[in-house]
């Protein structure tokens, strides 16, 4: 068991789990950090989606780590790229060794008198349980379920004879040249295999409930690329960073402040995009923007197939799967060879553990976060939840230098268990999504912590006021219990 206890035990080891770990590694070296990993590679989500294409959709300047610079000018990196970028970074940081793969983590129980937590884990080569212990647990699983993506109930969807695809369980090999292709969706995962499968596939259409915001951006960051010239590559990582990321709070910030203003803005670009005579209704949504994620293509891939004939945009609703295709509500028909289902994901909370604490069933989606890194009423739990409006890697990396604060800030003090309390009347029904009302947020609004009515236990989705809350203002304060366990103060 002495092998299997640590400090800080990291469940999943994809881009917040390695980002928390290395962070650890540079600033609490002392400290025994474990990582476990369902899956028998580094990358998390990064590792699971191999469709064609498979992309970033925020630029890499902000959605690289912010300890090392991502030196490719490419603004939006392939999937296989950022993988091979989290490795080397686990690599660098002497983190790979401490991954355990191929374990699922099935349950987490908190014992208040030992002060720890001990992880049961299925080794699922072998179908062995594993236990694990540690005096602090860190939740880096995303929130999504990994085993299964959302797939609606289609009618006559037994009908239909050709292959039906989820992005989320991509085939190896598959093969779509020559062949008719409908992709249901119109989120980031279905305006990217669009352009990426149209070279190859005999025609490729976009079938969508209703349109979404679509944006372009270059595909190459010409500016770092000469910065990067005329300075140290670090120095040009850190001016595109902050270049970005004031871009991106900017865009934000305008989009709910004139959100009208912001629409026009972003449907001028679209229509110039796509040309004369472009049908604008499949791409001018009914909301208003950041009311859900906007999608960003790189060099305007995906209107140049549909400028070109190569792809198409469908917008209506499905009656039901036939034989040869899909027929719509309208009566329209769309043949097709291969369908895939771009239709979201599944949240789920900590890869779907169980969590007890001093015996008690602990449901997640019943609490608060507090500064959105600890768990309301929850000892020693930290949970790494990154942005829903800007890059993810920007909250897990000042989420993570936080965490490192606290655990100093305990060993300064001689105590070993932190816990957030509440004042009364903070819960709301809202989660920590916030505004954002995208189809997986709907599907699955209870299963993620409730919203608080003020900081810290409201979730802002607003790095400016992150940073200063997490990296500047105090550890202590009233809200925090910082308390030894029996058994430290036995032992001191």
């Amino acid at each position: 068991m002495q092998d299997n206890h640590y400090d800080v035990l990291i469940i999943g080891a994809g881009l917040s789990g390695i980002g928390a770990a290395c962070h650890l590694a540079r600033e609490l070296p002392q400290k025994r950090v474990g990582i476990l990993e369902r899956r028998q590679a580094i990358g998390g989500t990064w590792d699971l989606f191999r469709y064609p294409g498979i992309r970033s959709d925020s630029d890499m300047c902000s959605f690289g780590y912010q300890f090392r610079p991502w030196n490719d000018t490419r603004v939006l990196a392939d999937g296989p790229s950022i993988r091979r970028y989290v490795t080397e970074t686990a690599r660098e940081y002497d983190v790979e060794r401490k991954v355990r793969f191929g374990l699922k983590t099935t349950r987490a129980e908190w014992n208040g008198a030992a002060g720890l937590w001990t992880v049961t884990a299925l080794e699922e080569g072998s179908g062995q349980a594993l236990a694990f212990t540690a005096k602090f647990l860190l939740n880096c699983t995303g929130y999504y379920n990994y085993d299964q993506g959302y797939l609606p109930v289609f009618p006559g969807v037994e009908t239909f004879r050709g292959l039906r695809i989820h992005p989320q369980h991509w085939p190896e090999g598959l093969d779509y040249r020559g062949k008719r292709v409908v992709v249901i969706g119109s989120g980031a995962t279905a305006v990217t295999l669009v352009p990426s499968m149209a070279a190859e596939a005999g025609h490729i259409t976009m079938l969508q409930r209703s349109p979404g915001y679509v944006f372009s951006l270059p595909g190459v960051d010409k500016m770092t690329g000469v910065l990067q010239k005329l300075m140290p590559v670090q120095w040009a990582y850190r001016l595109a960073r902050q270049r970005n990321i004031f871009t991106q709070q900017l865009a934000y910030k305008a989009c709910r402040r004139w959100p009208g203003l912001m629409r026009g803005v972003l449907l001028r670009r679209v229509a110039r995009s796509l040309g004369p005579g472009a049908d604008m209704s499949h791409f001018t949504p009914k909301y208003q923007p950041w009311d859900e994620r906007l999608c960003a293509v790189p060099d305007e891939d995906l209107f140049k197939v549909i400028r070109e004939g190569k792809a198409s945009v469908v917008t209506g609703h499905i009656e039901t799967f036939t034989e040869r295709g899909i027929r719509l509500q309208s009566g329209q028909e769309l043949e097709a060879d291969i369908v895939i289902t771009a239709t979201g994901l599944q949240v789920q909370v900590g890869g779907g553990m169980e969590i007890r604490v001093d015996g008690k069933p602990l449901r997640i989606g019943d609490q608060m976060t507090y500064k959105g890194v600890l768990i309301e009423g929850v000892p020693n739990l930290g949970w790494i939840f990154g942005y829903t409006n800007a890059s993810w890697t920007l909250k897990s990396d000042i989420a993570s230098r936080y965490l490192c604060r606290l655990l100093k800030h305990m060993d300064e003090r001689g105590v070993d268990v932190a816990t957030p309390h509440a004042p009364a009347g903070q819960k709301l029904a809202e989660s920590v999504f916030g505004a954002l009302q995208a189809g997986y947020v709907k599907r699955d609004v209870n299963a993620m912590p409730r919203q608080g009515r003020d900081y810290p236990w409201r979730v802002l989705h607003d790095y400016k006021r992150d940073r200063v809350m997490l990296l500047q203002q105090p550890v202590d304060d009233s809200l925090l219990e910082l308390r030894k366990t029996a058994a430290l103060a036995r032992a001191a």
